[in-house]
C-alpha cells in the first residue's frame, strides 16, 4: 500500500470516532449552555426508564474531566479498530455500545445511574488486545501490546472495592470488557488472519518434471575404491 492509500485509510478510520466524540462534546455543551442535567437519561439498572440509557450511555458525562478522560481513548481505540478491522469495525462498535449498556442494566445496582463512554472504551480496548493475540497476526499483536501499554491499568476500574469509593461504574467497565473479549473470540475467523508463508520450490519441481539432472553426481553414485587404493604402505626405519 502506497503512502497516499495509507493516508486515506487512516483518515477514513478517524471518521466514526470523531463523530462519536463530537456528539459527546455537543451533549455536554448543551447541558452547560442551558443549565440542564441529562444524566437522568443514563442506564438505571432494572428499571424500564433505565433502558433508554443503553442508547445514550456513551454521550452523557458528569463533568468536563469525565468527558476529557474518555475523549482521547475513544479517538485512539476507535481509530485503531477501524484501521485494523475495517470489515468488522461497525459491528464491533455497535455491539459493544449496546451490549455493554444492556449488561450494565442487568448487573448494576438499581439505586444507581450509569453514564459515560468508559464502557465503550473498555470494550474496544479488550477487543483489540484479545483479538490480536487470538489471530496471531504480527501487526495486530503489536497493536495489542500498544493497547496494553497505554491502557493496561484500566483493569483497576473493574474492581468494586477500588471503583465504588471513587464513584466509578465498575459494572459498566466490566460489562464493556466482557463484551469486547466475547467479540474477539466469536469474530476470530473474520477479518485479518495470521500470515501464511509459502516456500518457493518451483525450481525443484521443474527439475523433477523435466527430468533434468545436475552435472554433479550425487554422493551415492561415487564408485567404491579398490582394496589396493585403500592399502597404506609404511616404511619403517631402524
Amino acid at each position: 500500500m502506497d503512502n497516499k492509500a495509507e493516508r486515506r485509510k487512516f483518515l477514513g478510520s478517524l471518521i466514526i470516532p470523531l463523530i462519536i466524540v463530537a456528539l459527546m462534546w455537543l451533549v455536554k455543551i448543551i447541558e452547560v449552555s442551558f443549565g440542564i442535567r441529562l444524566s437522568r437519561w443514563g442506564v438505571v439498572p432494572h428499571t424500564a426508564q433505565g433502558l433508554v440509557g443503553i442508547l445514550t450511555l456513551p454521550f452523557l458525562h458528569g463533568s468536563w474531566e469525565h468527558l476529557l478522560s474518555n475523549t482521547v481513548p475513544i479517538l485512539v481505540l476507535g481509530t485503531a479498530l477501524y484501521y485494523c478491522y475495517p470489515t468488522l469495525a461497525n459491528r464491533v462498535m455497535l455491539i459493544t455500545w449496546l451490549g455493554s449498556g444492556l449488561l450494565t442494566w442487568c448487573i448494576g445496582d438499581a439505586e444507581t445511574t450509569h453514564i459515560g463512554a468508559s464502557a465503550l472504551v473498555y470494550g474496544l480496548n479488550l477487543f483489540l488486545i484479545f483479538s490480536g493475540f487470538i489471530r496471531g497476526n504480527r501487526m495486530l499483536i503489536v497493536i495489542s501490546l500498544i493497547m496494553v501499554f497505554l491502557y493496561g491499568s484500566f483493569i483497576w476500574g473493574m474492581i468494586p472495592s477500588l471503583a465504588i469509593p471513587q464513584n466509578i461504574s465498575w459494572e459498566g467497565h466490566l460489562s464493556g470488557a466482557l463484551i469486547g473479549i466475547l467479540l474477539a473470540i466469536f469474530l476470530r475467523k473474520e477479518g485479518p488472519q495470521k500470515e501464511v508463508h509459502h516456500w518457493d520450490d518451483d525450481d525443484d519441481n521443474d527439475d523433477v518434471s523435466t527430468g533434468s539432472t545436475s552435472d554433479e553426481k550425487p554422493y551415492w553414485d561415487i564408485p567404491t575404491p579398490s582394496n589396493d587404493e585403500l592399502t597404506v604402505q609404511y616404511r619403517i626405519r631402524h
